[in-house]
């Protein structure tokens, strides 16, 4: 080839790249980056529409993850796994339903008293009315209160639409906690063997790594459960003495609230709290109402100050940022029960991440011998022929 013809062929390349290299790079990650984000909205709105049986499957895992340890705490006591996992979930059902049980007799109890200091607050909010800065006239009163009960009756058919969507609600309710209890067995009983069949969908190469990843999710997520219990109680705790303390009404089921709002992050502790605060201002007064503000400030401040980032930072290695927008992006997408499954989610998905990035599953211990892979050489020790051979897992 002669060197004209050389410099022709390199002029030719030079000018057929015209698009920046810069640009060709972000071009690249941009189709992925969308093809990523099209396929997660399409798994969103398909769990959306399944919710029914997605949300009963969820809440069994972190079930499951809760009562795992209690259950292999029995195994180790020698008897049969299918009555320690009996023993478990009907255990669980009596705490809850005995713990409603106890809420309910206070609020039965508490309820006549509480409805009378109510009373009062609401006639000192009138004369409040009367004589503050608004200077509103019975009259006046009289009227906004007419328009008030206007705009109810003219809005009857949509909060009767409202009522029946409630108790469509209560039916789901009822239908996804039987499905829950169900799923829990089986998930307490046979959850090992639940998880190889999930493996084999995976090619035979890459079924170590998912085994391994999926068991450092599952002991990162029993961590983020049994943590998130501590905190709740801590919580609930806190609050419940100090407005017993402070002679706030319903302080057991106050408690009881604060420690079942303080498994949404952050949304949480803030609704559970302003619940005591205005408990408090209606029972007892300003004073009493900012001494409660007080101590949920002061439990508030523990939790995130001592607990969150020490004990569940290091259980599950999330920096608070990262809790908060997840808190807020399972929200803005689910509601409710997106704030409440968020951190778990994230939990589980830094975990599998981690794992396999990591590659960690080459010396993993926890994985089962099949695989063939080599083990962790212990100290003075040398590594036998068969667990060095890197051959392909075996079919199982």
């Amino acid at each position: 080839m002669t060197p004209n013809m050389q410099e022709t062929n390199l002029s030719t390349k030079h000018d057929a790249k015209v698009v920046p290299f810069g640009m060709e790079v972000a071009g690249a990650w941009a189709w992925r980056v969308a093809i990523i984000l099209v396929v997660g909205a399409m798994l969103v709105w398909i769990m959306g529409n399944i919710s029914i049986l997605i949300i009963p499957v969820m809440v069994a895992a972190l079930l499951s993850a809760l009562l795992t340890p209690f259950v292999k705490l029995l195994d180790k006591l020698g008897l049969p796994h299918g009555i320690n996992v009996a023993i478990a979930e009907v255990g669980l059902i009596v705490v809850v339903v005995g713990g409603l049980f106890l809420v309910g007799r206070q609020l039965v109890a508490g309820f006549a008293e509480l409805s009378q200091q109510a009373i009062t607050g609401l006639i000192k909010i009138q004369e409040w009315l009367q004589s503050g800065p608004l200077s509103l006239s019975n009259d006046q009163m009289t009227d906004y209160l007419n328009e008030a009960l206007d705009a109810v009756q003219g809005n009857s058919t949509l909060i009767l639409s409202k009522a029946l969507g409630v108790g469509s609600s209560f039916g789901h309710f009822s239908a996804g906690l039987l499905l829950t209890l169900f799923i829990l067995i089986f998930f307490l009983l046979e959850g090992e063997r639940i998880w190889e069949f999930c493996v084999r969908f995976f090619p035979r190469r890459a079924q170590p790594a998912v085994d391994g990843a999926g068991r450092r999710s599952w002991h990162s997520l029993g961590n983020y459960v049994r943590i998130q219990v501590l905190v709740a109680a801590v919580d609930a705790v806190g609050i419940g003495a100090g407005a017993a303390i402070i002679q706030v009404p319903l302080a057991l089921p106050l408690g009881v609230l604060v420690f079942v709002g303080s498994f949404i992050p952050v949304v949480g502790a803030l609704v559970t709290g302003a619940v005591a605060v205005l408990l408090a201002l209606v029972a007892n007064g300003w004073v009493n109402a900012l001494i409660m503000l007080g101590i949920v400030l002061a439990v508030q401040q523990l939790e995130s100050h001592l607990l969150q980032p020490f004990v569940m930072g290091r259980a599950v290695s999330l920096h608070p940022v990262a809790v908060i927008l997840a808190v807020a992006a399972g929200s803005s997408v689910a509601g409710i029960l997106g704030a409440l499954f968020a951190v778990p989610l994230l939990a589980v998905a830094n975990a599998f991440i981690r794992y396999v990035a990591g590659r960690d599953w080459r010396n993993d211990p926890a994985l089962p011998d099949i695989y063939g892979l080599p083990r962790a050489i212990p100290d003075g020790g040398e590594p036998d022929e068969e667990s060095a051979s890197e051959g392909a897992p075996p079919a199982r």
